[in-house]
């Protein structure tokens, strides 16, 4: 939108001049169905949205009158912008809600852009039904005039925008339940703000508030307040009089008291007080269940202070704001908040360090040898380094990570994984959503090392004394497994996973509409040792089956212990005690256990794929060129334990570089390969952008690509060189010099992962001037067919091409040729038609060399594509040849005449076949 408003001329950028322009890209009517649905004008997403507004203002559509919700993009030219809405209240005077955000743009390290609105036309106030406006993500200063005049507003959002101060007249607005005014520089509040007695939600987090008005104590009819990420330094005493409040937010503030009033608030049912600077809490809040204290140094006494005793002592806790350029900070014994370009924000309490330290970051793109993955955990993050490694905290650090959220979620739990003492172990994580699809994980660390976020199989773990316990799955309540007393004769770690698996793909991969499975189940222990008595599992039915409708010859237990490869079916093994909803077995030892429902009577193959469908894997690229025609390029995701099979498999087909070592990702990542050095992609592919071809890898692992590749040099001089590279986000712009150098590493974090040579060898010249066009091509020597239905040499099959025409896509289709190879022959004689025919001819008898039949399936592949006159000339000849080569026979009087000729030798055929 900003580059559009950039291309306006002056003049029509005035707002006399941009309220009478009518744009160019509006083809429709005003009742256009994908301008006006019903009530809703929604241009905030339409090129030039203003100017469709003004040109239906223009035209006083009649349906204008029933829109009630309008949206508008804030990045659209201020002053423009400023034209349109001056004739918003004219035309839609039913409008009830107004959105003007920015934020649907986004910089260059992804995150939103404020849009360019700063102020709003006065004739705003008079939309008399107005009831929400959402200015959020704008460049707003200052309130604008018009807002406190809008009395009938029951929303209000000012959020991400730039306004250090709020207006008295705000609180003029009797009807206002909902106000947010966070991500700003407020500094203060207006005392006024009490007077909003309707008001219900007030959000004034991430500002720089470090004081309250008392007057904030009036809003009786408060029920959630955010303060959370100021600078408060203490709370006023007329809190304690909202009796409407249910969520109190004052975390990340530098409170060192809170009054204790608040305990007795009759409807608060959360009051979050974490990361604030309190060491000492009123009783009644210690006890409250409803209580968050955690990041606060409790019961420690104050640092010792050099300053005079009648100075106060004021401790402010800085606030950095770190861009792309900066890969460092300073941390002082006073504590920081920090926030980092890469997604990634850190809270260093007061006293965390003794003296001050540079702490390096460094946001890593992750590598399979680096990041530890369990077989069904999912990676959400890119590997966060923060240096130095190991250094101790005197208190805990809280991190927050941005991740992607998961596809799935269902018995699934979000961790930071985090590296310690050379092993990788999980921390406790807190989930925080900030805004739709905008998920942070937060932790408390005591060290620095590596940190990424993964998604895995809910986890619960305990520690089985002799006297036996019960361990209970957090993510399925029916999983559980009684630990009874003597199992063990010292305490036991237990480990306790659970997979779930879809039933609708267990369904299509059984092909039995009736099949189900229970989730799957892990169970590990720290070492190998049998226990001294059984354990009692418990296992839910699987969905659909109940104890009261089963039948036992369709239920399956199935048992899987590592490092084995198959599923065994211990159903006749294990004692089943099958309950409405629950079967339970005994085992003396751990490992994976899964129940099935199905009809099928061997179960454990199916087990097995079941199993490797819900498993994630590490992958590898390879490409590889066909022998026969080198410029067609097989690209291929596959499992790394797969690669060398495939290509022992595809050495008949293909010859070409053998995969890196290099070339190592983790399914689900996005990939690209993109080729160099004189090679493109000669195909026009929906995936396929100026000779990048984007790979992501998903858990079925159909990634296989095959593509033909040109070059722009001229290969009758010389054979091109050049290479396929495969890179991990952005293709990088410079590629090494030499394939050998690729392989070698650039560093600890390379864009670029592999460069894999391809070749395309030199086109040989013309032998002779009967070639005409198309000379260029060289076609080797060959005699097509067998002794039954004779033999055509080259020089038959130069005149058959010849004589062919424009018709021979049709001939090349009837022959079995694919489609892409017709494609490419095209473009690499697309100037030559002779060239054309020959190459297909010529390419599809070299394929056909030594096969039966071959010459009855031309004759064919011309009788259908309409030319029985090649078709009939081509029977002559073999006719001509047979006769010719059965004279010569009786000529040499190698046999009798009445008996049919043996089979000529190879070389015996063309010159027969020539005579």
């Amino acid at each position: 939108m900003a580059a559009e408003a950039e291309r306006l001329e002056p003049e029509a950028a005035a707002p006399e001049d941009a309220v009478g322009e009518v744009a160019d890209a509006v083809d429709g009517e005003p009742g256009d169905p994908h301008l006006l649905l019903g009530n809703r004008l929604n241009l905030h997403l339409y090129p030039r949205g203003c100017h469709r507004l003004s040109q239906l203002c223009a035209q006083r559509a009649p349906r204008l009158l029933e829109v009630e919700f309008l949206q508008l993009s804030g990045h659209e030219d201020p002053r423009l912008l400023e034209a349109t809405l001056a004739q918003v209240p004219a035309n839609l005077q039913h409008l009830r809600s107004l959105v003007l955000r920015g934020g649907q743009q986004q910089d260059v390290l992804g995150a939103c852009s404020r849009g360019f609105l700063t102020t709003l036309p006065a004739g705003l106030s008079g939309l008399a039904r107005l009831a929400h406006l959402d200015l959020s993500f704008n460049s707003l200063e200052t309130l604008p005039a018009c807002v406190p005049h809008m009395r009938g507003l029951s929303t209000l959002l000012l959020s991400y925008n730039r306004l250090s101060e709020l207006p008295d007249s705000l609180g003029a607005l009797p009807s206002l339940s909902f106000l947010s005014v966070s991500h700003n520089c407020l500094r203060a509040l207006p005392p006024a703000l009490g007077s909003l007695s309707a008001l219900q939600r007030l959000d004034l987090s991430e500002n720089l508030l470090d004081i309250l008005p008392p007057e904030i104590g009036d809003l009786s009819s408060l029920t959630e307040l955010n303060l959370a990420s100021n600078r408060l330094q203490g709370l006023p005493i007329s809190l304690v009089g909202l009796r409407s409040l249910r969520f109190l937010i004052l975390h990340s503030n530098l409170l060192t008291s809170v009054p204790s009033g608040l305990a007795h608030l009759p409807l608060l049912a959360r009051l979050d007080l974490r990361d604030n600077q309190l060491r000492d809490v009123p009783p009644e809040l210690l006890d409250a269940p409803f209580v968050r204290l955690q990041g606060n140094p409790l019961g420690k006494a104050l640092p010792a202070s050099h300053s005079a005793p009648e100075t106060p002592v004021t401790c402010e806790m800085p606030r950095l704001f770190l861009n792309s350029d900066l890969d460092s900070f300073l941390v002082t014994p006073q504590g920081c908040l920090v926030t980092l370009a890469c997604g990634v924000r850190l809270r260093f309490p007061a006293g965390a360090t003794a003296d001050p330290v540079n702490i390096h970051y460094r946001l890593r793109l992750p590598e399979p040898r680096l990041v530890p993955l369990g077989p069904h955990d999912a990676l959400l993050s890119a590997v966060l380094e923060l240096r130095p490694h190991g250094v101790a905290f005197q208190q805990e650090v809280d991190l927050w990570l941005l991740f992607v959220p998961p596809r799935a979620r269902r018995c699934r739990e979000v961790v930071v994984r985090t590296l310690s003492d050379d092993s990788w172990s999980d921390l406790e994580t807190h989930l925080e959503e900030e805004a739709p699809k905008r998920l942070w994980a937060h932790c408390q660390v005591p060290h620095f090392s590596w940190f990424l976020v993964v998604s895995r199989p809910v986890s619960n773990t305990c520690l089985v004394p002799p006297e036996g316990t019960l361990l209970c799955s957090s993510g399925h309540p029916g999983v559980k497994v009684t630990f009874p007393p003597g199992a063990t004769d010292e305490p036991r770690r237990v480990r306790m996973q659970v997979v779930h698996m879809a039933s609708r793909e267990l369904r299509a991969l059984l092909e039995e509409p009736g099949a189900a499975a229970s989730p799957l189940l892990c169970l590990s222990q720290r070492g190998t040792a049998s226990f001294l008595q059984p354990v009692t599992v418990q296992l839910p039915l699987p969905p659909g089956v109940t104890g009261l409708s089963l039948d036992r010859t369709c239920l399956h237990l199935l048992y899987w212990a590592p490092p084995a490869a198959a599923w065994d079916d211990i159903t006749a093994q294990a004692a089943l005690e099958i309950t409405h909803l629950y079967a339970r077995f005994r085992v003396t030892h751990f490992s994976w256990y899964w129940l099935w429902h199905t009809t099928k009577s061997c179960v454990q193959g199916l087990a097995r794929k079941a199993w490797e469908r819900l498993r994630l894997h590490q992958v590898n690229l390879i490409a590889l060129q066909r022998r026969r025609d080198p410029e067609q390029v097989l690209l291929q995701c596959l499992p790394r334990r797969k690669v060398d099979a495939t290509l022992q498999r595809l050495l008949d087909r293909y010859r070409g570089p053998e995969p890196s070592d290099t070339v190592e990702m983790f399914e689900g990542e996005k990939f690209f390969a993109a080729f160099e050095k004189g090679i493109d992609v000669d195909a026009d592919r929906p995936d396929c952008v100026e000779g990048r071809i984007c790979f992501v890898f998903y858990s079925h692992l159909k990634n296989l690509k095959e593509v033909y590749v040109t070059t722009a040099l001229d290969r009758r001089a010389q054979a091109v060189r050049g290479q396929v590279s495969f890179y991990r986000g952005a293709v990088s712009e410079e590629v090494p010099e030499e394939a050998a150098a690729a392989r070698q590493r650039k560093g600890a974090d390379p864009l670029w992962m592999a460069t894999l040579p391809i070749k395309l060898p030199r086109l040989r010249g013309s032998q002779g001037p009967e070639q005409g066009r198309g000379a260029s091509l060289s076609l080797a020597p060959l005699n097509l067919g067998d002794a039954e239905t004779g033999f055509l040499t080259q020089s038959n099959l130069l005149n058959v091409a010849g004589r062919l025409g424009t018709d021979w896509p049709a001939v090349a289709l009837h022959l079995g040729m694919p489609y892409r190879e017709l494609q490419r022959i095209r473009h690499e004689f697309r100037d030559d038609l002779d060239g054309q025919i020959r190459c297909m001819l010529f390419s599809w008898a070299e394929r056909q060399a030594g096969q039966p039949g071959a010459v009855g399936l031309l004759v064919r592949a011309l009788e259908q594509s309409d030319r029985l006159d090649i078709a009939e000339e081509v029977r002559a000849i073999l006719e001509l040849g047979r006769q010719k080569y059965k004279d010569s026979i009786q000529r040499a009087s190698l046999a009798p005449r009445d008996l049919a000729p043996p089979k000529p030798s190879a070389s015996q055929a063309p010159e027969s076949a020539q005579a």
